[in-house]
Formats: structure tokens, sequence, C-alpha cells
């Protein structure tokens, strides 16, 4: 038997470098080896003069259902702080990086995914995404920046809603919050983030890289702190009664431990 695709597919389409996170089968989860290829391909990208935008989608009509939860088997304080360490190299890269990023959402935009279209500069959504936090279903906080870069997107009432309740949005609902920047129907994501990066990779770079570490401000410290609180969440027993209810589909029973 085959094993499952797990990959970052890089394409070039004159100076826009296109990700698509492809693993199809988990609804292209961001499991910690597509984190480590996303760097590899972002770093390359900070280093490269001919890459004047970046767009981040995903195959098989999602974008990213999250984090792979059947991966997070963290036993260590020190083991979650290196899985923080190596998940905030992807962040920041899209963040504070030179280039700039436009997320191409279809279908499913949950946890992690969530947290990467934040940490774009202009998110597209097909009019059946479907967005969401989540993190509290498995007993954990949001992260990869989430708890930063939503409230900058939505305000700190709306970003509370999301990260406290769990909700799942419409494109529609995300985009009159300030959550998506532009709604188009089915299937046309893609082809929409490629207009805006195309617009973005005519424009002189040395702006749009100042304009982004000015508004990039402060996810270092906020980075530092999620670091040090998820790590501790990843220990505690009700991460995982979230965790196992998760994989054995039922609902957890949290005790506060």
């Amino acid at each position: 038997m085959s094993e499952p695709i797990m990959r970052v597919v890089s394409e070039r389409e004159g100076g826009v470098l296109v990700l698509t996170l492809d693993q199809p089968a988990r609804r292209n989860a961001l499991a910690m080896p597509l984190r480590v290829q996303m760097i590899e391909a972002l770093r390359a990208a900070q280093g490269d003069k001919a890459t004047r935008a970046i767009v981040v989608t995903g195959a098989g009509g999602h974008f990213c259902s999250g984090g792979d939860i059947s991966g997070m088997d963290v036993n260590s304080a020190m083991e979650g702080r290196e899985r923080m360490r190596l998940s905030h190299e992807l962040i920041r890269l899209m963040v504070l990086g030179s280039v700039p990023v436009v997320a191409a959402i279809e279908g499913y935009c949950v946890g992690a995914g969530l947290s990467i279209a934040c940490a774009s500069d202009t998110v597209v959504a097909a009019e059946d995404a479907r967005l969401a936090a989540g993190f509290g279903k498995i007993g954990l906080m949001a992260d990869l920046g989430l708890p930063h870069t939503l409230p900058l997107r939505v305000g700190q009432g709306k970003a509370r809603q999301i990260l406290l309740y769990h909700n799942q949005m419409t494109a529609t609902e995300a985009e009159r919050i300030g959550l998506v920047d532009h709604v188009v129907p089915k299937g046309h994501a893609l082809a929409t983030a490629m207009e805006r990066a195309r617009f973005l990779a005519e424009q002189a770079p040395a702006p749009m890289a100042l304009t982004k570490q000015m508004l990039g401000e402060g996810l270092d410290r906020a980075l530092e702190q999620e670091r040090h609180f998820q790590s501790t969440l990843f220990l505690t027993k009700d991460f995982a009664e979230g965790r196992a209810a998760f994989l054995g589909k039922r609902t957890p029973a949290f005790k506060g431990d």
C-alpha cells in the first residue's frame, strides 16, 4: 500500500510563488513535516529577488483542517517548547517576512488553518468556506500567533467569541467582521488570490517589506508568551482527554486538570 500524500507543492507563475498544502486524506492537516516544508519554502523565498508575492492554498477542496492531532504526542515541557519554537518560525516568516502573502481558502479553514490565514496579508475565501478556531475542543489554547493576529483583524470582542465558542463561520460572516477580505464563488479562491498576488508582485518590494515589519510589531512578544502557555497545556490531563476524545470521535469530559 502506498504512503498517503503529505507534502507542500511549490509552483511559480512569474513573480508569484504558490505554496499548496497537499495532504488531502486529512484535509491538509498541518502536521509537523508540512510545517517544516513550509518553513523551508518561505525561507528560500525571502532570499529570492524573483519571488515578489506568495499565495498559500490547499489541495483537494480544503485549505487546512487544523493541526494533526494524532501527532500531538508531547511528553515533556521541552518537547512542547521545541514544537512551538518550530511552528513560530513559520508564523514569523509569514507575518514579518519581506514577501507579501495571500491566502486562498476553499472548504475548511480551522484551527491552525485559521492561524495561517490570519498570518497572511490578504485572505480570499470561497463562499463555501467554513472558518473556526476550535482549539478549546481538545483542551488547548489557540496558537501559531492567532491570539495576536486575530484581534488585529476583527477586534478584541469578536476575537473572544471566535476563540472561546468555537463556532464555525461562513465566508460571508467572516468578511462582515473583517476576518476575510474577499468572498468569491466556490472554486475561484485561487484565481482571485493570484490576481491579488500579481498586483503585489508589481509593487516596489522595499516599502511593502517595511510596512509588514511595522504592522507585525508585538508578534515576537506574543509568540514567546504563547510558547510558554501552550507547552504547559500540552501536559495537562484535559489535553490528554481532549485528544483521546477527538481521536475516539466522542465528546470530551474536561475536569480542569
